[in-house]
């Protein structure tokens, strides 16, 4: 008797993943940020041209949004919900073999700290989360009353992030770490709050972001922990 399967037609969303070029164009915008096509065809190896026929693609399917700014156009991913497939396909794929110089400081960058689409990875979102944990701020995919005044007193809008159709606080397994990070709504807002106080900013690679010496203060106040303050600050 043959089946087939009715609950969700997923072979269009994976060979429009399933291609290098395209692949490559998702991952670069893992980091959040809203890119123009001419960045993702230079992260691609691509032509504008090329690039322009792959980001049509991704359009149609559902898997990137346009946002215009005049007469420009930049894209994105069409939300968490995209960055957590790619995230999931990041922790069982093969990483790249590291072939020069920039490339392993590349990989050194990111494995450090980046963002996880809005959310804070790397060792500095796994230790952030350790820290919460080991602290009695968070417990079972939720904070407790001690981690709800904690972050509201740095800022972070608990309430708010409860109130979104996103999931509040679940782990996210960190793909270079293989240990979790915190993900979901809260994730997102507690790292936006890193960014508006200065404590971490965005750096030169793309994802990649950096702590800076008020976000080494800061973070060592709020949550002693040499891991979540071991990166190289920048001023």
């Amino acid at each position: 008797m043959e089946y087939i399967a009715r609950d969700a037609d997923i072979a269009p969303v994976a060979a429009l993943i399933a291609d290098a070029t395209r692949a490559a164009m998702l991952t670069a915008l893992l980091g959040g940020r809203a890119l123009a096509a001419g960045e993702l065809a230079s992260v691609a190896g691509v032509s504008a041209a090329t690039a322009s026929a792959h980001l049509a693609r991704l359009l149609d399917g559902g898997l990137v949004d346009v946002v215009r700014q005049g007469r420009h156009r930049y894209y994105r991913l069409a939300g968490h919900e995209i960055a957590e497939v790619l995230e999931t396909l990041a922790r069982v794929s093969a990483r790249p073999p590291v072939r020069s110089l920039r490339q392993s400081r590349q990989a050194r960058l990111l494995e450090e700290a980046r963002t996880c689409y809005d959310h804070l990875a790397g060792r500095a979102g796994v230790a952030l989360l350790d820290r919460l944990r080991d602290g009695g701020y968070y417990d079972r995919q939720d904070l407790t009353p001690a981690g709800e005044r904690l972050l509201t007193g740095l800022g972070v809008d608990v309430e708010g992030a409860r109130g979104t159709r996103r999931r509040f606080a679940p782990e996210c397994l960190d793909w270079t770490e293989r240990r979790s990070h915190l993900g979901g709504a809260l994730g997102a807002a507690i790292t936006d709050v890193l960014f508006e106080r200065g404590w971490y900013r965005r750096g030169s690679v793309p994802r990649a972001v950096v702590l800076t010496e008020e976000g080494r203060a800061g973070l060592a106040a709020t949550f002693p922990s040499k891991e979540l303050t071991s990166g190289t600050p920048v001023t």
